[in-house]
């Protein structure tokens, strides 16, 4: 009976699932990406970091940390691998440019290669006085293998370009280009001073008989001692893979609430269906069918449209998949082969099921109401008055099902709770706006306004109106649209650097205290503003409050993360604050008179929450191997994205003056060419100087978020194109009763402008509430995600909102009128003879 049932009308029931399908092509798409990547990962897990196991710290070892090291060396094979930040010069072009250097000594890679070109130039260049050079680089500056480049003092030949590391992702390697040299030349380069900030690495290829993963739990208690980490195959793949996890959920509640908008469209297209089917489900009353049976028979007609949207959806999604290996190219460490899964096609095709039935249900309860009377009485009798209870319970299976499927894709309880209830509470907003709407305009019409404005205001309340459904439908579309928009432009905001004319757009670091006054000197030689200049002092956290690294790892309850103990902080000694920092509690005194045991220091407000810390608190700080007690006597705001030295931990002057340290220099260049001079003058001076140009950080980051833009646009596009969809489909559906109406109204005398007038101030006023209200919502959603989820400050950009205001409004009143243009043209005869 479901399927004789659908003959006529399977256009529509292609309609409906057609709202579905961009959903479940998304969430499929995202979760066979995801199973290719885990698959990509696990098969090439040995060449993400080349060894067996590693082990680093972000200074130089002592003597405890080398017996560490070498005690590791005796089960296996071990490379050493040095890394820092230094400029080098190509000397063909006389250009310069920040890279990281890598210092390598040892077989390393043991799995997996260094790719170069030509290939044997990742064997060659430990050879004698020899680099790899980043293939970008050579592209960027014209050179080729046989040229010369100086790193700090020493001069090495190019012997091939370096296209990929273990480990390496193509956005790493943008934003820092990575130039091997021999471990062997590194002291005689200079960059090894004191103060440099360089990395140790120690790469193990071990027996089959060792367990490196067994081995690192082992030693992790020495190596957190010692500031050391280890890394291993398995624990790099968990961290990969929870990373990539993350884009993916990401992305797959963005496919999510595609297909939430494409729900709402199957739910008010089965209540419109079901009010068409009433003449039919009465006839079947009166022949004897139960209301039950007369709900299964649509029941089974929205599961099969559901099913059959899934497989779509799924064979949409599959191909689309394709594509994404493609569109994630520039952060992905290893190379994805897209594959089909079975695995996410069987879950798209079973969640199209599930997801139509269960927002159909409610239209689809109403059919065991209806009483056989309806065959008599049509316009009067359409179901019993008897309150259906199961209504409720259908309410929460929706929220259940949102619910857990957050749960699936975010991870834990608390994010999936939080999405849930945001979501529900959008559709409340936007629900509660249009029955408020419809109430309004029924309780305060103006009777006494133009034929067009009374005509067009009563379509917004009269029966089959379409109120609800578009005021939720084209108001979610928009606050998902709305939101992405706002996020973007916030996160740009935050690394955006203003072009005026006091900013500085290069940056010299790495200066020792003896080069400080000649740096000052050439700066102010070449006519370059010093615009900031700061000592930077390297330190360690020993106590807070008199705790340790040892009794916080004891005690989980105190909320203190351990690695506030084992990271090594750059602070920074001055007398007063600085443009964009603001006083948040406390008095800043900035010189310390000697007098008090405990010296009073200032902290960033947001870093002493994370610590546990108020003011009168005692925190000892590790300089260099002398311990200094301080004391919390000034909290401060720090804006972050201004273009200046900014830190945690600011001391008061009289106190560093004498511990081991460097300065950082902040200038403005005119143009590109006194950039490159400046640049060029200091390196040739001063090898261990590093100095970059903020205008490419800039461009890198912009490139960046670009990238990442694209990726949430591209998956946003399935959510606009699916608002679309249940845009077309809802006026479509009520296609007949808006002829009917029509029809009528031109039998009675109104003209077809009129008619046109009506209709189209119908859709502009559903159009621009929905919109306004989405818009609105979109605000709270972008605040909410940019301080609770990215930690920024919300920096709101409005006028492209009224943009995107207008665009939806004309777009929901286009596609209204062309889906209504059959009205016009329609003879009042068809009506009469359809009603006969």
């Amino acid at each position: 009976m479901a399927w004789r049932d659908t003959r006529r009308n399977r256009g529509k029931l292609l309609l409906f699932l057609s709202s579905i399908v961009l959903g479940i092509a998304a969430l499929v798409a995202i979760n066979s990406f995801r199973e290719s990547l885990h698959d990509a990962i696990d098969s090439k897990a040995r060449t993400l970091i080349g060894a067996d196991m590693v082990i680093g710290m972000n200074k130089e070892p002592d003597s405890l940390a080398l017996a560490l090291v070498d005690s590791v060396k005796n089960l296996g094979v071990r490379s050493d691998e040095n890394r820092l930040l230094s400029m080098v010069y190509f000397k063909r072009t006389d250009d310069t440019r920040l890279v990281q250097v890598r210092a390598l000594e040892g077989s390393f890679p043991y799995f997996g290669s260094i790719e170069t070109e030509p290939k044997e130039a990742s064997r060659t260049f430990r050879q004698g006085r020899r680099a790899l050079v980043d293939h970008n680089l050579m592209l960027q500056y014209n050179a080729q293998p046989g040229d010369s480049i100086r790193v700090g003092e020493m001069s090495f030949e190019i012997a091939g370009a370096l296209h990929k590391i273990p480990g390496q992702s193509a956005l790493t390697a943008t934003v820092a280009p990575a130039v091997y040299i021999p471990r062997q030349y590194l002291p005689e380069t200079g960059l090894m001073q004191r103060g440099s900030r360089v990395s140790y690495y120690y790469y193990y290829s071990l027996p089959p008989t060792v367990n490196p993963d067994t081995l690192g739990k082992r030693l992790d208690p020495r190596l957190e001692e010692y500031g050391m980490f280890y890394d291993t195959v398995e624990t790099r793949k968990k961290s990969m893979g929870r990373a990539y996890d993350d884009l993916a959920r990401f992305l797959g509640l963005v496919g999510f609430v595609a297909l939430l908008l494409g729900c709402v469209g199957v739910a008010s297209a089965v209540h419109v269906y079901i009010r068409e089917k009433l003449a039919t489900i009465g006839i079947l009353r009166c022949l004897g069918m139960s209301g039950k049976q007369a709900f299964l028979i649509y029941l089974f007609q929205v599961l099969g449209m559901g099913l059959l949207g899934g497989l779509a959806g799924a064979v949409l999604g599959s191909i689309v998949q394709l594509v994404l290996p493609e569109l994630f190219k520039s952060f992905l460490p290893v190379d994805v082969e897209a594959s089909f899964s079975w695995l996410a096609a069987l879950q798209g095709i079973l969640l199209g099921g599930v997801v139509s039935v269960l927002f159909a249900l409610l239209p689809l309860l109403s059919i065991r109401q209806v009483s056989p009377l309806i065959t008599l009485r049509a316009s009067v009798e359409h179901l019993t008055s008897q309150k259906d209870p199961l209504r409720w319970g259908v309410y929460a299976l929706l929220f259940l099902f949102i619910l857990l499927f957050s749960r699936w894709q975010l991870g834990t309880w608390w994010q999936a709770l939080a999405f849930a209830g945001g979501v529900v509470a959008a559709f409340a907003i936007l629900a509660v706006l249009a029955v408020g709407l419809t109430w309004v305009v029924r309780r305060f019409f103006p009777s006494h306004w133009g034929y067009v404005w009374r005509q067009g205001l009563a379509n917004l309340y009269r029966p089959n109106n379409q109120t609800l459904l578009l005021t939720v439908s084209i108001g979610l579309g928009t606050a998902l649209i709305g939101t992405l928009y706002l996020v973007q432009r916030t996160l740009l905001s935050d690394v955006a650097i203003a072009g005026s004319a006091n900013q500085p757009n290069l940056v010299l670091f790495d200066i020792q205290n003896s080069q400080k006054e000649e740096v000052l000197q050439i700066t102010k030689q070449d006519s370059l503003p010093v615009l900031q200049i700061a000592p930077i002092v390297s330190v360690r956290l020993d106590k807070v409050n008199q705790l340790t690294g040892a009794d916080v790892r004891k005690d989980t309850t105190l909320g203190i993360p351990p690695w506030l103990f084992t990271r090594e902080y750059r602070i920074t000694y001055r007398s007063k604050l600085i443009n964009g920092e603001e006083t948040a509690a406390g008095e800043w005194k900035g010189k310390y008179d000697g007098i008090q045991a405990l010296i009073p220091i200032s902290l960033e407000d947001r870093y002493a929450e994370r610590i546990k810390v108020k003011l009168g608190d005692t925190l000892v700080f590790n300089v260099q191997g002398a311990p200094v007690s301080t004391r919390v006597a000034h909290l401060r705001t720090v804006e972050w994205n201004r273009v200046q030295s900014n830190f945690l931990v600011v001391f008061p002057e009289g106190v560093l003056e004498e511990a081991p340290q460097f300065h950082v220099l902040m200038t403005r260049s005119k143009d590109d060419a006194q950039a490159a001079r400046f640049q060029r003058r200091i390196v040739d001076r001063f090898p261990n100087i590093s100095a970059i140009g903020l205008d490419l950080i800039l461009q890198t980051l912009d490139e960046v978020v670009s990238q990442i833009s694209f990726v949430i646009q591209f998956m946003a596009l399935f959510s606009i194109a699916t608002g679309l969809l249940v845009l077309i489909g809802s006026v479509n559906v009520s296609k007949f009763q808006r002829v009917q109406e029509s029809v009528l109204l031109r039998t009675l005398g109104a003209s077809r402008r009129q008619i046109f007038s009506i209709t189209s101030l119908e859709y502009l006023l559903l159009g621009a509430l929905a919109a306004a209200t989405g818009l609105i919502i979109s605000i709270g959603a972008a605040w909410a995600l940019s301080v609770y989820s990215f930690k920024v400050d919300f920096a709101p950009v409005l006028w492209p909102l009224a943009v995107i205001f207008v665009l939806v409004t004309l777009l929901t009143v286009i596609v209204g009128l062309l889906n209504s243009r059959g009205i016009l043209v329609r003879p009042p005869l068809e009506v009469l003879r359809r009603e006969a």
